[in-house]
């Protein structure tokens, strides 16, 4: 675990702004992989191209959705594989099933009932109809998605977003990420950063609350 920042002398922190992808959300892309390999492309290729930054930014501010942002990915992939391979490959990734984490989610319910939880996430337009999917609409209280303020992590603006939400100072913030970029931006702005790998990091920051 690592965490980043300073906290006040009583609790610790006063607001959780929580990344979704990662550390609630998590995808399967093993029919993208069998693909892939299918396809004799080497693992990971179908997402470097999906998360350049020339394609997935402008999901993730809003701009295009997840139909456009799959074309995107299926004319990266066209110089590599056929186009009827590159358009299965784009809609595997864009179409992946995915599941939340049910300790992550309860850790987070028994949080919210002491202090306002924001989720802080880069997502595209069908964030809410993800959320609902999940069975998790009602779990922030605040959602702060990227595609709909227009800013995404690690620019300050959408962390300030999150703290205004929150209503409370960035620096009574606790920020759980699972990249450490993303983290280290959050921490600039005076919040406690934990910087996720596994459900322990998070019952060990949040038990200064939750045992106290």
């Amino acid at each position: 675990m690592t965490t980043h920042g300073a906290a006040g002398p009583a609790r610790p922190f006063d607001a959780v702004l929580c990344d979704l992808d990662n550390v609630i959300r998590f995808f399967d892309t093993s029919a993208l992989a069998a693909l892939e390999r299918a396809a004799g492309l080497p693992a990971g290729t179908t997402a470097a191209v999906a998360f350049a930054p020339e394609v997935d930014g402008p999901l993730l501010l809003g701009r295009i959705t997840k139909a456009q942002w799959a074309a995107a990915i299926a004319a990266g992939l066209t110089d590599r594989v056929s186009a009827a391979q590159a358009a299965e490959l784009a809609a595997a990734m864009t179409r992946a099933p995915f599941r939340a984490d049910p300790a992550v989610v309860a850790l987070l319910r028994r949080i919210r009932h002491h202090m306002p939880l924001v989720l802080v996430t880069n997502a595209d337009l069908s964030l809410e109809a993800d959320l609902r999917t999940l069975g998790l609409a009602d779990l922030p209280h605040h959602v702060v998605s990227s595609a709909r303020v227009g800013v995404a992590k690690p620019s300050p603006g959408i962390y300030e977003i999150a703290a205004d939400r929150a209503g409370v100072p960035p620096h009574r913030c606790l920020f759980v990420d699972d990249r450490e970029e993303n983290v280290t931006a959050a921490a600039a702005l005076g919040m406690i950063g934990l910087h996720y790998r596994t459900l322990a990091d998070l019952e060990r920051v949040l038990s200064a609350v939750l045992d106290a």
